[in-house]
């Protein structure tokens, strides 16, 4: 999941959908980036469970699965917090020698 998360397309894809459902078409045509790679990014982030494809008549929109990417951002706020640690714990070494 982290991987999926690593790439700047894929937070700004995640961005514009967190403002609704949208197309791959719709987010090419509000990112600068082709329809087909948005729809390789898509693929990624469903692949991981962070969106999914609902169709609405001939059209395939996406959205983003609320739940999950709280999860995630959980997971990320607990690594935050044991970087913080560990590194408070090396300014605490460097600054006594």
């Amino acid at each position: 999941m982290f991987a999926a998360l690593a790439d700047a397309t894929r937070w700004s894809i995640l961005t514009a959908l967190g403002e609704g459902d949208a197309s791959a078409s719709a987010l090419a045509g509000r990112l600068p980036v082709s329809r087909q790679a948005i729809a390789k990014h898509l693929a990624v982030l469903q692949e991981v469970g962070l969106v999914e494809p609902v169709r609405v008549g001939r059209e395939v929109r996406f959205r983003v699965i609320g739940a999950e990417l709280s999860a995630t951002a959980e997971k990320l706020d607990v690594i935050g917090r044991e970087w913080d640690r560990r590194l408070a714990a090396i300014k605490e070494i460097a600054e006594g020698l």
